[in-house]
């Protein structure tokens, strides 16, 4: 963490958010060298800061968004955000299916995800193909890896095969109402795990490479599809996610990829072993109690990150230095001890940085957060829940 950013809000009463402008920018455009030309389609649930969506995507090298939820993507083009927005998940939301696809612009801003005859049929329940224009959507396809019985990654699309996937897009083109625009394959076990064994590396090299080769027949299955009935060609090709940049962007068929996270830097990435993203977001928490000479208690803290239950799902304190959970509590909703030589100089109302292992889910607990660029706050900023929007 950069000095003059700490220094910057010292004279406040703390609990609040911090962004670090500076960082945040410098990170955005690491991601988009690691990228080599590939376009990078901005994951909003990694942000959840509209403003800094915005002017993450005026920057070289990003191209739309990967957003997480259909009234998310609704109220991004309605605000002028965005006009290319790929929902990255599956929507059963009657009412919200209902506005997009009683709204031309809506249909030709945001393309839906699909992997299954079920969402198909779900859609066409809401508004009739004969009612309706057609609908952009997106094939989701199965990118982990299999050994044997064994499944490393998401559980997210059940098409994973040659002959699933062929059977599937005939099933769309054979119907009035929908026009396949793209296909996404997120590599959860490479892009999300973090370097933490041998065993880890050997996974991921083994996963790219098994990738690389399936993705490549299966994109070019569903190209010959549309081919063959007078189709336009895929506009685009969806793979990756901050983690790994490197390894999907080397893939031909891949046009585009979906990342956010690398823009803040939460703490999960400091186990990654090919890039250092610079921390660009924290929340500040109070000490409010002193146990003992070595320890302090702080306000709140308890901000556990969504995924597999483990240490690198929690927050990390990032300063001061020398400070760290306490192992038989760790971090609490409403109070957190922290424990080493630290504590014996801070006082009541001495601030602790934190960071959140995830990019975007920390925005979830404030309403807005202090914008330091050249060591001054220099804007407040909403995040999603400060302009009244929480998307489930």
């Amino acid at each position: 963490m950069r000095a003059d950013v700490r220094a910057a809000v010292t004279h406040l009463d703390a609990p609040f958010s911090v962004l670090d402008l500076d960082a945040a920018i410098e990170n955005a455009q690491s991601m988009t060298r690691r990228a080599e030309g590939t376009p990078i389609r901005l994951a909003s649930k990694s942000i959840r800061i509209r403003e800094l969506i915005r002017r993450v995507l005026e920057l070289p090298g990003y191209q739309g968004i990967l957003a997480f939820n259909l009234d998310e993507a609704m109220w991004l083009v309605e605000s002028g955000t965005c006009d290319d927005v790929l929902v990255a998940y599956p929507s059963a939301n009657r009412e919200s299916l209902h506005r997009l696809l009683c709204d031309v612009h809506f249909r030709d801003c945001i393309t839906l995800m699909v992997d299954s005859v079920e969402h198909l049929n779900f859609i066409d329940a809401v508004v009739p193909p004969q009612e309706r224009g057609s609908v952009r959507v997106c094939i989701d396809l199965d990118a982990s890896l299999e050994v044997g019985p064994v499944h490393i990654g998401a559980l997210r699309s059940p098409i994973r095969s040659a002959d699933h996937l062929r059977s599937f897009v005939r099933s769309i083109l054979a119907r009035q109402g929908f026009d396949i625009v793209g296909v996404m394959a997120y590599e959860g076990q490479i892009a999300g795990t973090t370097d933490t064994s041998p065993a880890v590396a050997v996974m991921k090299s083994v996963s790219v490479k098994e990738l690389a080769k399936r993705r490549e027949v299966l994109i070019r299955i569903v190209q010959e599809e549309l081919r063959a009935t007078g189709r336009p060609a895929l506009e685009f090709v969806n793979g990756g996610g901050t983690g790994s940049i490197e390894t999907t962007r080397s893939e031909e068929v891949i046009t585009e990829i979906g990342a956010g996270s690398g823009v803040v830097g939460p703490a999960l990435f400091d186990n990654y072993k090919t890039f250092t993203p610079t921390p660009a977001e924290w929340f500040v928490v109070p000490v409010v109690r002193r146990p003992g000479p070595n320890t302090v208690t702080v306000a709140g803290g308890g901000r556990v990150a969504s995924g597999p239950t483990g240490k690198d799902r929690l927050p990390v304190v990032d300063w001061p230095r020398d400070l760290k959970m306490a192992a038989l509590e760790g971090p609490g909703e409403v109070q957190t001890p922290l424990t080493g030589p630290a504590a014996r100089n801070l006082q009541l109302g001495s601030h602790v940085w934190m960071r959140h292992a995830k990019g975007g889910e920390q925005c979830e607990w404030t309403d807005q957060v202090l914008v330091v660029s050249n060591g001054e706050i220099i804007d407040t900023w909403l995040t999603y829940r400060g302009e009244g929007k929480s998307f489930v």
